[in-house]
């Protein structure tokens, strides 16, 4: 597992390639920060590389950046970035603590690509704005939190790499019970899945199985060796039954411009 989280960490946390949201990437030997633009994308440090000395310069410099471009944005601390206080300082620099996740990576031809689906329930390819539309609506539905900026970036994914994304709605009837999507970002051996949330009345009838399936069929068709997950401490259990191990605990801190009126750390 550790040569495969350092080719993760090589690939996926420090590459410079776009997910064709319109976010901008900054590769530095400091920082991978990925900053959105016009309302679209994600605004955060994917990954970073400091030591005691360098730490709380670069970390200033990051809140500056995101300042200047009037952006929330959040810091991806890995288990083993250095240095190991690296959290403590993020708090002191006025950032809160947002979410634990885990790391969970599988080799696709380790997972099941059967897709065995509830009674009356289809799978729905997403390729235009009305199907984004109601996979934003499950989104908001299970997660009980806006996503406006993520319409408008899958919107533009859609719009100017259609090739790097794929997306898909469950539905059962006319009502769409559940939905996820899959990135495929180049130079990578890594695919990475989002999403999968299901309505609650839906849940433990396997189709989380089902989505990772049939993503994971899309997977091998494209070549992709790998598959991750910043899994929750909810789905992380199913992912592990499913063939997933996890490589390294991720703490994700945020950070917002304070409000006017009020002082900044």
């Amino acid at each position: 597992m550790p040569l495969l989280r350092d080719a993760h960490e090589a690939q996926v946390r420090r590459g410079p390639d776009t997910d064709g949201s319109g976010v901008v990437v900054d590769v530095t030997p400091r920082v991978a920060r990925w900053t959105a633009t016009d309302g679209c994308g994600w605004s955060e440090i994917a990954w970073s590389n400091l030591d005691s000395s360098s730490a709380s310069e670069v970390i200033a410099a990051q809140i500056r950046h995101f300042a200047d471009c009037h952006q929330d944005f959040v810091w991806r601390l890995y288990d083993y970035d250095e240095p190991t206080d690296l959290g403590d300082r993020l708090l002191s620099a006025g950032f809160r603590l947002a979410e634990h996740s885990t790391l969970m990576i599988a080799e696709v031809a380790a997972i099941a690509r059967t897709v065995e689906l509830p009674h009356g329930v289809r799978l729905i390819p997403v390729d235009d704005e009305a199907g984004v539309g109601r996979l934003i609506e499950v989104h908001e539905a299970v997660f009980g939190t806006d996503h406006a900026q993520l319409r408008r970036s899958i919107l533009k994914q859609l719009e100017d790499a259609p090739s790097l994304t794929a997306l898909v709605i469950a539905e059962a009837g006319d009502l769409a019970v559940s939905s996820a999507r899959i990135e495929f970002l180049p130079q990578r051996s890594f695919a990475s899945l989002w999403g999968g949330g299901t309505l609650p009345e839906w849940r433990k009838k396997g189709l989380y199985r089902a989505l990772i399936a049939y993503r994971a069929q899309i997977a091998a068709a494209r070549g992709y060796r790998y598959l991750y997950v910043n899994a929750s401490s909810e789905s992380r259990p199913i992912l592990e039954r499913l063939g997933f191990t996890a490589a390294c605990a991720i703490t994700t801190y945020s950070w917002a411009p304070p409000q006017p009126g009020t002082a900044q750390v």
